[in-house]
């Protein structure tokens, strides 16, 4: 993968960070769409929130001619040190598994992927091993995190820096002509690794938002609750800024997709987020840069229960309810494939007057 050569960190510093802007998407795009919708042949507001949604693509995309043709998954792959604590039922070896899966077209998001016509890029940037994998961009920070039970999970630069690699991402799928990013990850010990920085975002008990992961036992999520909130008092990270959370309690993974979000504002793409992974990564996106929530699009509401608090932060409304807790991206290629199907109505809507009907006439607003 020539084109996904890892970039120079040389330049990623976070002076260049907090030196970066996102501005808002294009309001009056956003209006034209609602009311190309309105002229359809259809029942007022007949598309529900996919109305809402595609008019909210438009206006990032900065065209009423809206076309998502060209999609991408962007998976990010690392390990997170804090395993060591028990806090999950496989060992970090899984996680090279799947990114070798990920990296020949495999995985759940492959064949998910492959339906919907999108393609799958993943990134290695922070697995636990030396080589690299077919298939997968090497753009390694450190061969997984640290344990943050014992000391924090990475330092500052290297929290700026995953930042950054997932911006640059952004960069390279703009370039490419993808109209469309879904954010997905891969990394065992992840969902620890997101419920303690939504804990210390949202300013909540480990309990309130630890799940089971991929199928812990009652012994197995207590374990994992009181890892969290061990953590949580050690370092008081409640209420910190979204940097230092990162560095005490992330994962490469959750930077990389921070990174992600920030970067479809800066280049104006839409980013349609997955689960709790990029639920947090996104709320650490927003807390940088608030205006990039207006490039997020949700796509489901998960099994983990940070989901329903990340949501409520982030100010939107997932529209798949199928207690998926997969990952991978997978919840947001099944969200790109509703869209598809969404916007075959919207570019090829039949007005009122190819029917020669009256439209509906609108008597309060959306």
């Amino acid at each position: 993968m020539e084109y996904w050569r890892k970039p120079a960190s040389d330049r990623f510093t976070q002076e260049a960070l907090e030196g970066l802007a996102v501005d808002r998407p294009d309001e009056g795009i956003y209006r034209k769409v609602l009311d190309n919708w309105d002229r359809a042949a259809k029942p007022l507001d007949g598309m529900g929130r996919f109305e809402i949604l595609t008019a909210r693509i438009g206006a990032v995309l900065g065209t009423e001619e809206i076309d998502i043709s060209r999609k991408a998954v962007v998976v990010m792959c690392s390990d997170n040190g804090i395993v060591e604590e028990g806090i999950s039922q496989s060992g970090q070896e899984v996680t090279a598994a799947v990114a070798r899966e990920l990296g020949r077209g495999g995985s759940s998001v492959g064949k998910l992927a492959a339906a919907v016509g999108a393609d799958v890029i993943p990134i290695d940037i922070g697995i636990n091993r030396e080589d690299v994998i077919p298939g997968v961009a090497d753009w390694k920070i450190r061969r997984g995190t640290r344990n943050f039970r014992k000391e924090p999970a990475m330092t500052r630069q290297e929290a700026v820096e995953g930042i950054f690699m997932g911006i640059e991402a952004a960069a390279r799928c703009k370039e490419s002509g993808y109209g469309l990013i879904a954010a997905g990850e891969m990394g065992i010990g992840n969902t620890t690794t997101s419920s303690a920085a939504a804990a210390a975002l949202l300013g909540c008990e480990a309990g309130k938002v630890t799940g089971r992961g991929a199928g812990l036992s009652d012994e197995g999520l207590a374990r994992k609750r009181q890892v969290i909130e061990e953590a949580l008092a050690r370092y008081g990270i409640r209420g910190e800024c979204p940097l230092k959370v990162l560095e005490t309690v992330g994962g490469y993974d959750i930077a990389g997709l921070a990174g992600l979000c920030i970067g479809g504002g800066l280049y104006h793409i839409p980013v349609v987020l997955d689960g709790v992974i990029s639920m947090t990564a996104a709320v650490m996106a927003k807390r940088l840069f608030p205006e990039t929530v207006h490039y997020l699009i949700p796509s489901h509401k998960g099994k983990e229960p940070a989901v329903a608090m990340l949501v409520r932060e982030l100010g939107l409304e997932p529209v798949i309810d199928g207690n998926m807790a997969l990952g991978e991206g997978t919840g947001a290629v099944m969200m790109m494939g509703l869209l598809d199907l969404a916007l075959t109505i919207y570019s090829k809507r039949t007005t009122f007057g190819d029917i020669q009907v009256e439209p509906y006439e609108r008597y309060c607003g959306r």
